[in-house]
């Protein structure tokens, strides 16, 4: 784990290119402070700040082959990196490490061009320069876990892990763009190549751009699909299927040449990773969990049942509402981009907490849900996609078994449901039948929006020009969408990479390895009718897990939401609350934006509907990031610095090519 930064730039002078260099990577640092390195060439310049998990001595970046023609910086993991190595050796590789994965990239990279990617089981980001042609390659895992900024700038070229470094480039300036935003209020989260912010685009998960001779490309190197074969074997084989591919992928994950922790949140996907490592692992593990002091919140009970049934040394982390306020500018700081929920904010505290006790690697159970269909969101696909079909009795009782945890899902309720789920029985936005629901809701949110957008129409590009898209069944395209949206766009980066990595921590995802995905895929239908939750993964672990953490019904994350700035007061909420501060962000209705913040902070709890919730907290989040990057007078963790940096491998290839010429 790492982050990497850097340029092609023709307005930085020579004498200008290691301070621009360094200024970047040191507002990146925390993502690995353990070393960095740079290297320069003729108008370009890359580098590397290291969290130094394999290879702790050799592992150095940036990493060169032999001939110091190719340069290679890595953000993330290569799981199967030992698998590959022995591959490339075994072709006359010639490696200079002793078991750096980075160098696996670089050699597989020079071994099969851009066609390696796909053998790459990891979670990664990476930047390759050849010093001859003067060719950059960047490239980013299958599934987003590792993020990948890039952007123009006049006629140069920046690339870097987290925008923020994008700061410390000459000239470089933030703006929020309106289209954007509208598009994350509606759907939760940016498109895969999208960002808040004008000219700044994300590398898509899968893909690979390669700048050569002033030309550059972008493609899929491999683009999801459920067309996997289907499982021909008894239900005991799919459970065993399901079994086995989970704990190679655990196994996988846990090589490392530190200890490596588990996020324990108490319910099943968590509670799988940790008894697979409890098995594999040579050494008792350490398991870390959150504990809200509201227990309308709170699975700590939970959490020490599994912690003790599986023998793991745990330790929670106290959550309070003032804990989630105070921490709240520095949450966001780190996430970049709007938020609907708070939730990122624990995960940052936990971070903090894990790393504190000596843990920089975490396996999490994040990606399960949409391998398994744990969300009830599958569930509703399936009704309504079913919905003509079924009597009034049977519709009642599907609904009934949707949310049962839920009052309003109750009997006092079923006629507004029988009329809602009728109304969204039928598509109306053309490939997004699965999300109709969840959207509708967003369009609230895109009422504080000054200027009017549609904020599905790059959305239905997308699904549109997805090949094999169009030919999906309804349950596919809705793990579609999820694997596409909100996962990377939430999940993984805002509530997961950067929360953990704000602190030096490494998340690991043993559901997110691709044989899992092709395992779940393939038996996902077939022995499990979508309409109870993981059936056939609670099955496979029922008897290793507490009968109640494979009985209760799911039980989503969550954290408390806008009436913890209403109870706390902070400082910054006058970002909302001055007429002048509001103002001065230029996006915004001020009319709609002043009647919710109002409302918010009127009304008790119980009358604040979900929708207001999180369309406070994007205002909130939206002020927070117009103040810390596009004002850029709210700068309270990131500015750059040349001198804090622990610069260990630094590399001048002009000077290298001078030498090289003189000695001709």
């Amino acid at each position: 784990m790492c982050g990497l930064a850097g340029f092609l730039s023709t307005s930085v002078h020579s004498g200008a290119t290691t301070e621009v260099i360094t200024s970047m990577l040191s507002t990146i640092r925390h993502r690995g402070p353990d070393e960095a390195g740079y290297y320069l060439d003729d108008g370009f310049a890359m580098g590397t700040v290291r969290l130094a998990i394999v290879d702790l001595v050799d592992g150095s970046q940036p990493l060169s082959d032999p001939s110091q023609r190719y340069w290679i910086c890595f953000n993330g993991e290569l799981y199967n990196h030992r698998e590959l190595r022995a591959e490339l050796e075994a072709l006359g590789r010639p490696f200079r490490t002793d078991h750096s994965d980075t160098e696996v990239v670089l050699q597989a990279w020079l071994q099969w061009g851009t066609d390696c990617f796909v053998r790459f089981n990891g979670a990664f980001a990476v930047a390759i320069r050849d010093a001859v042609s003067g060719d950059l390659v960047l490239a980013r895992d299958r599934y987003g876990k590792r993020p990948l900024f890039y952007t123009d700038h006049g006629g140069d070229f920046l690339f870097a892990s987290e925008m923020k470094a994008f700061r410390a480039f000459p000239g470089f300036r933030f703006a929020l763009d309106p289209r954007e935003l509208a598009t994350i209020y509606a759907t939760w989260t940016p498109l895969p190549d999208r960002t808040p912010y004008r000219g700044i685009r994300q590398l898509p998960m899968g893909s690979v751009l390669t700048l050569s001779a002033g030309r550059r490309s972008l493609r899929a190197y491999e683009d999801l699909s459920f067309d996997v074969a289907g499982f021909d074997g008894t239900e005991a084989e799919a459970i065993e299927c399901v079994r086995e591919t989970l704990r190679t992928s655990v196994e996988l994950r846990l090589r490392s040449d530190v200890e490596v922790g588990v996020y324990l949140s108490g319910g099943l996907d968590s509670s799988v990773v940790t008894r697979l490592a409890t098995q594999l692992s040579s050494h008792q593990v350490r398991t870390f969990s959150v504990a809200f002091q509201d227990k309308t919140f709170d699975e700590s009970d939970s959490q020490r049942l599994v912690a003790e049934h599986l023998g793991t040394e745990h330790s929670s982390v106290p959550i309070t509402g003032t804990d989630i306020v105070d921490n709240f500018l520095a949450a966001v700081y780190h996430a970049e981009v709007p938020t609907f929920r708070t939730s990122f904010v624990p995960m940052f505290l936990l971070s903090r907490h894990v790393r504190d006790a000596g843990i920089k690697t975490v396996l999490s159970g994040e990606g399960a849900d949409e391998a398994f269909l744990g969300y009830s969101l599958f569930r509703e696909t399936l009704l309504r996609q079913q919905w003509q079909e079924l009597s009034d009795d049977e519709r009642r009782a599907r609904l009934a078994n949707l949310h049962p945890e839920l009052a309003h899902f109750g009997p006092a309720h079923q006629a507004h449901l029988l009329g809602l789920y009728q109304q969204f029985s039928v598509e109306r936005l053309p490939g997004l039948f699965s999300h109709e629901m969840r959207y509708q809701n967003g369009l609230f949110a895109t009422r504080l929006l000054a200027d009017g957008r549609d904020p599905f129409g790059d959305l239905l590009d997308l699904v549109s020009q997805a090949p094999g898209y169009a030919q999906m069944p309804a349950v596919h395209k809705a793990q579609w969408l999820e694997y596409k949206t909100l996962l990377p766009g939430f999940l993984l980066s805002t509530q997961g990479e950067r929360a953990a990595l704000a602190h030096g921590v490494e998340n690991r995802c043993p559901f997110l390895d691709p044989a899992v995905v092709r395992a779940a895929a393939s038996v996902n239908l077939r022995y499990d009718d979508g309409q109870i939750e993981k059936a056939l993964l609670k099955k496979a672990f029922r008897a290793e897990l507490p009968e109640w953490t494979t009985q209760r019904p799911k039980q989503p994350y969550r954290a408390p939401g806008s009436t913890v700035f209403k109870e706390n007061r902070p400082d910054y909420l006058e970002l909302l609350l001055s007429e002048r501060e509001l103002a001065g962000l230029d996006c915004v209705d001020q009319r709609f934006a002043r009647r919710l913040v109002n409302k918010i902070m009127a009304s008790p709890a119980e009358e604040i509907s979900t929708k207001e919730d999180q369309s406070f907290l994007y205002l909130l989040t939206t002020a927070v990031l117009n103040q810390q990057f596009v004002r850029g007078d709210g700068d309270l963790l990131g500015r750059p610095s040349t001198a804090a940096l622990n610069l260990r491998v630094t590399v001048d290839n002009r000077r290298a090519v001078r030498q090289a010429e003189e000695s001709r």
